[in-house]
């Protein structure tokens, strides 16, 4: 069960319906969610609704923001959904044209809004927009520069604690990634907003497949700028996080890799999943990864029915070829050992 506190206003700027609902998933936040907020609060774009859906939270996060007032609706939870299923909860019933996802831990530059929005006029076929992620501890590092996906069924997050460079103005990835995130609401409500079982991790490129299997496409904003933290509720390499990523790319690649690419990629798949649980065993602690890798494994086999269910109604909604998502994904793995940016030209059509 689920209660909300709805602030007095409507919205920000006093409109019926605002353009964009912001959506803040928050678990034990801590103080990164109040610095979130605050950074919403400095838009320079003022034609949004903000939602914080709240994992049942016990560190007083939401407390911290729940005076807030004017274009704050909390959403409080009693159970830790996950990030895919409070998503949705806080997307349903939105008449916005679009949906921004911001992890609390994400703290976006005043103009950030402004000029994913300003990208999306100019780019009004595409469906999805990511933003460029800058390392919070290190703000001469990127985070994050869009997902990229190897077509074996592994996704990265591009220039992730790579030196910052110079970017072109837009270009096309893979996936944005969902820290930071713009979503065309009529899509991602066709699509089904994000598969409630992966709970988090790997949802987002989930998402963004689907969304290409129905024509869709990626447009990553360099100038749409963010400080994020990154893994500070679980941990990059915690039993959780390595459990839900080894289990969700599989579920990932079985339940969207048309069959000539599946071929291809399941071995590749399989031999990667090898590599990393022997390779995590000579680093500290690397045994424990390791199981975690192979529960993550094991999970998803278990679950594979419900997948291939899901895999044969896609199939038979999909609205492009094969050719044109083996295109959009990464071929190189180099590119993807070394986790560089893989971001090419975004035409306009």
């Amino acid at each position: 069960m689920s209660r909300a506190a709805q602030s007095n206003d409507k919205d920000c700027n006093g409109a019926p319906v605002p353009r964009v609902r912001v959506i803040v998933v928050n678990y034990n936040g801590g103080a990164h969610l109040a610095r979130c907020v605050a950074a919403l609060r400095r838009q320079t774009f003022r034609d949004f609704e903000v939602v914080i859906a709240d994992n049942s939270s016990t560190d007083g996060s939401i407390a911290a923001v729940r005076t807030e007032g004017s274009c704050i609706r909390i959403l409080e939870f009693g159970e830790n959904l996950g990030f895919a299923a409070a998503n949705n909860r806080a997307a349903a019933g939105a008449e916005t044209d679009w949906i921004a996802t911001l992890n609390p831990d994400a703290f976006p530059e005043p103009d950030w809004l402004e000029t994913l929005i300003a990208a999306a006029d100019a780019f009004p076929d595409t469906a999805m927009f990511g933003s460029t992620q800058i390392s919070d501890a290190d703000p001469s590092l990127y985070d994050g520069t869009g997902d990229a996906y190897f077509f074996a069924g592994f996704p990265w997050r591009g220039a992730y604690g790579q030196p910052l460079r110079d970017l072109p103005d837009f270009a096309e990835t893979f996936s944005p990634c969902g820290a930071a995130a713009l979503w065309r609401r009529d899509a991602f409500d066709a699509a089904g907003g994000f598969d409630e079982r992966f709970f988090c991790y790997c949802e987002d490129v989930d998402l963004a497949f689907r969304l290409r299997a129905r024509g869709g496409r990626c447009i990553q904003v360099s100038h749409a700028r963010v400080r994020h933290v990154g893994s500070a509720t679980v941990g990059a390499r915690s039993d959780f996080a390595v459990f839900h990523g080894a289990r969700n790319r599989i579920w990932t690649l079985v339940k969207n890799t048309p069959l000539p690419l599946l071929v291809l990629a399941a071995p590749v798949h399989v031999f990667g999943l090898a590599f990393m649980a022997v390779k995590s065993v000579g680093r500290r602690g690397g045994w424990q990864e390791t199981k975690a890798v192979m529960r993550g494994v094991g999970a998803a086999l278990a679950g594979l029915g419900p997948v291939l269910a899901d895999r044969r109604r896609l199939v038979r909604a999909r609205q492009t070829t094969w050719w044109r998502l083996a295109q959009a994904m990464s071929w190189s793995p180099v590119t993807y050992l070394r986790r560089t940016a893989d971001l090419r030209p975004a035409a306009k059509t």
